[in-house]
């Protein structure tokens, strides 16, 4: 479905022509200007009068309508293709969620495909009809905009990230010793969700360094501008930051997960200890019990008037010095 239309003219939103192929024309042949037509979820019948006025390449096209890409830059002949993953954290349920958004870009156009609800694509087009010196460098402005507003989400969503993690942290080592049953679970589906959000944003580290003119594919880009390089530059320094904090999420939750498993480990084996313990204090009793209680005629002190007085004080010698030996190595 196309959700806007537009030609830019100057920094500033103008009308233009229903027809694409009209609109385009126009956008080039004044020289200042560029169409840019936003898409959400389009079908492929949808997509066909786009692929076939702005001449996109078919792969491209198919990525665009299958979605579930990874972040990549590609180049064409006739345009250029960006895939972005923006993505959302919500800290009630812990789950990230990904969208992906699509940019093709070529001679005088934009064309933006989103996918998925976690998209910042509307509020950056209004954003940007706010910032005319934004919209003047043409599709190159509409490009790190976008791509500006997904990585500095990302900072704010690894924000939350860590702060979730410090409070499971907490749980983890808590005087409760190693949290609640439920606590391996809800340490294993927050690393999921940082896989996730890996996803996301370590992929899109080298279309980045592309753009920002770094690494030995730092060439110059078809389509955008070379003096965009400082504006990509900055952009390329928060997802650096993103990735780092990624990481370091990764490992501080693999460890809080072996971890409380070691204290589950400790947890068990005190508990085996505790059972095993009063299992050999019941052991006494039982055997005494089970000896004196066989029904032969000659045992030892079986008609003493003092036996069963005797066989009890030897029970509670026994079971008090076994309890103290078990307290004074830990074992109760």
């Amino acid at each position: 479905m196309i959700v806007d239309c537009a030609i830019y003219r100057d920094g500033h939103r103008t009308e233009g022509p229903e027809d694409f192929s009209d609109a385009l024309a126009q956008a080039r042949a004044r020289g200042d200007s560029f169409l840019w037509i936003g898409l959400y979820e389009p079908t492929e019948k949808e997509f066909d009068l786009v692929t076939e006025e702005f001449g996109l390449h078919p792969l491209a096209v198919e990525d665009a309508l299958k979605a579930h890409q990874r972040p990549k830059l590609e180049v064409y002949d006739d345009s250029m293709f960006v895939v972005l993953k923006p993505v959302t954290y919500e800290p009630r349920s812990d789950r990230v969620t990904s969208g992906e958004v699509m940019l093709f870009i070529g001679d005088s156009f934009v064309v933006t495909v989103r996918h998925g609800e976690c998209s910042p694509l509307g509020g950056i087009r209004r954003d940007l009809e706010q910032q005319p010196e934004m919209l003047r460098h043409g599709p190159t402005g509409v490009l790190y905009s976008i791509t500006d507003a997904v990585v500095d989400h990302y900072l704010e969503v690894a924000t939350e990230l860590g702060t979730d993690l410090e409070e499971l942290e907490a749980e983890v080592f808590s005087p409760s010793f190693g949290g609640t049953r439920h606590t391996a679970s809800r340490i294993y589906t927050f690393k999921r969700q940082v896989l996730e959000f890996r996803r996301a944003t370590v992929p899109l580290a080298a279309p980045l360094s592309r753009l920002a003119g770094l690494g030995a594919a730092g060439g110059a880009v078809p389509f955008v501008h070379e003096k965009s390089r400082p504006f990509f530059r900055d952009a390329n320094d928060h997802l650096t930051r993103v990735n780092e904090s990624v990481e370091g999420l990764d490992r501080l939750v693999s460890d809080i997960l072996s971890a409380h498993l070691a204290q589950m480990s400790v947890r068990q084996n005190d508990d085996m200890r505790k059972i095993s313990a009063w299992a050999a204090m019941a052991a006494i009793p039982t055997m005494i019990a089970g000896i004196y209680g066989m029904n032969f005629d000659h045992m030892p002190e079986l008609h003493w008037l003092w036996s069963y007085p005797a066989v009890i004080v030897a029970v509670v010698v026994l079971e008090v010095g076994l309890y103290r030996l078990f307290k004074r190595r830990g074992w109760l």
